[in-house]
């Protein structure tokens, strides 16, 4: 069947960019319609085969914004068939947007100079997309809303699932939960959570940090509540502080192109390569600068999420990007004001515990990214790299998928590793008072006792009563045990 819009467009021109997520096709229905990843149109209403303007108008009124082909379809039109179609519908929302997008592409400008009357439109209908704040563009009455700008932008899309994410406020809950725990319960839970954070965040590289590395990373996630502004100087101080190697150690973003393996041979090992380093440059500016004060104006998991993502995807060091793309979304919240006295939610942790959705999302842009690069295996370590698609796959990305599980983890990181957490805090006090009233335990003993009992489903195992036979009497063990069980009944 003939497709239509985006996929049409990347097709008969081709375009280097990723497949649309829906493909519009002609089909035997008497309406346009959504069925699974199709987007069924009709024959009498679909575009000519032909006509670049047509599809770009269609795909704009039919299937939202997609920057990365529009920023190259726009670019092969010529100003005249932008004119004429301005003639028949002077005020049309579709043809203004195309218009808007164009002279922003091409840095040139239409010679047209009749006013444009209609109301202004926003270009991502806040219906459908997350949107930052709108810049108006007066020429056309269209208010750029995107997660970014026309230089670097996000899409997200407000999914069935997302948006019921979103509902759920996830945030104020853990503010609002948090501020039930009496103050030392809330203390011990957020150091525990800094702990954690930093353990699986380095785990998820394979990594077992030393006890300074450790401490390091937990400083860094406390310095997230000062709120610093992202800048070339503070990520090079934050990523020489994620890694212990001198010779890792970055002065500025990268000047050589990297790559992300997966432990095959030659060309085959490249999983992902990033942006060129003049373009990584360049992107990284822009999403600094969302980070820094568009982001305060989006759902703060949202913006969490696209820089967070955006970092990893960008890649601007040689190594460490992983463990600061994690620290980005804590230290995004701070920012907006979204965490407060100290608090922080373990992504990390609920991440680690889903590695699998997590390699899902990095793979949904790594995957067909690297399509467009071609590699070649040298000698040794060396490869050559020659990039073949176009900028704007870099430029501009979807970001739902990302979005969708950063707000999954985040969830996660409240409603199980949080609330498992204060829950085994309470269950050890408990215990640890009860036997300090009947019994006379030194402290380490006991606190190693209760611990290792509460992991253990309430059971002090064979092994560790023959550890403690000398320092703990056996009546002990077995009121232990009882107590345990008892707070859980």
């Amino acid at each position: 069947m003939p497709t239509v819009g985006y996929a049409y467009l990347k097709d008969a021109l081709s375009l280097k960019a990723f497949a649309p997520k829906r493909t519009a096709m002609i089909k035997p229905v008497t309406r346009i319609t959504l069925i699974g990843d199709c987007l069924a149109v009709p024959q009498a209403v679909a575009p000519a085969q032909g006509s670049t303007l047509e599809h770009i108008l269609f795909a704009l009124k039919h299937e939202g914004i997609n920057l990365s082909i529009l920023a190259q379809a726009l670019e092969t039109l010529e100003a005249e068939a932008l004119i004429a179609e301005l003639a028949k519908s002077p005020n049309g929302v579709f043809i203004r947007k195309a218009c808007f997008l164009w002279e922003s592409f091409t840095g040139r400008q239409l010679e047209y100079s009749v006013p444009v009357r209609g109301s202004v439109v926003a270009l991502f209908d806040p219906q459908s997309y997350v949107t930052g704040p709108a810049i108006r563009n007066s020429r056309w009455r269209v208010a750029f809303n995107g997660l970014g700008s026309l230089q670097y932008c996000a899409t997200v899309e407000r999914t069935e699932e997302l948006q019921a994410l979103l509902d759920l406020d996830i945030i104020d809950r853990a503010q609002a939960f948090m501020a039930t725990l009496p103050p030392e319960m809330m203390d011990r839970a957020i150091n525990w959570a800094y702990l954690h954070e930093t353990r699986d965040s380095f785990a998820i590289e394979k990594e077992e940090p030393s006890e300074e590395k450790s401490r390091r990373f937990v400083r860094l996630l406390r310095q997230a509540h000062e709120r610093t502004e992202l800048s070339e100087d503070y990520l090079v101080e934050l990523q020489n502080s994620t890694v212990s190697n001198p010779f890792d150690k970055a002065v500025l973003f990268r000047h050589e192109q990297n790559h992300l393996h997966n432990g095959l041979r030659g060309a085959a090992g490249v999983s992902y390569v990033p942006p060129a380093p003049d373009l990584c440059r360049e992107l990284m500016e822009e999403l600094m600068g969302f980070a820094n004060r568009k982001a305060q104006q989006v759902d703060p998991l949202v913006a969490a999420a696209v820089v967070a993502f955006g970092f990893v995807f960008l890649h601007p060091f040689m190594d460490g990007n992983g463990r600061l793309s994690r620290f980005l979304i804590h230290q995004t919240l701070c920012h907006s004001g979204a965490l407060q006295n100290g608090l922080l939610l373990p992504v990390s942790v609920a991440m680690k515990h889903e590695e699998p959705s997590y390699l899902q999302a990095l793979k949904g842009f790594s995957t067909p990214a690297r399509d467009f690069w071609n590699v070649t295996w040298l000698d040794a370590d060396q490869m050559a790299f020659e990039f073949v698609g176009h900028p704007s796959m870099y430029r501009y990305w979807d970001a739902t998928e990302c979005a969708e599980f950063t707000l999954r983890m985040a969830r996660r990181a409240l409603e199980v590793e949080l609330l498992e957490e204060t829950r085994f805090l309470e269950r050890y006090d408990h215990v640890v008072k009860a036997v300090n009233e009947r019994f006379d335990v030194r402290g380490s003993d006991l606190s190693k006792l209760v611990m290792m009992c509460l992991d253990n489903d309430g059971k002090v195992s064979k092994n560790r009563r023959k550890q403690f036979q000398y320092s703990v009497a056996e009546e002990v063990f077995e009121f232990i045990e009882i107590e345990v069980v008892r707070f859980f009944e």
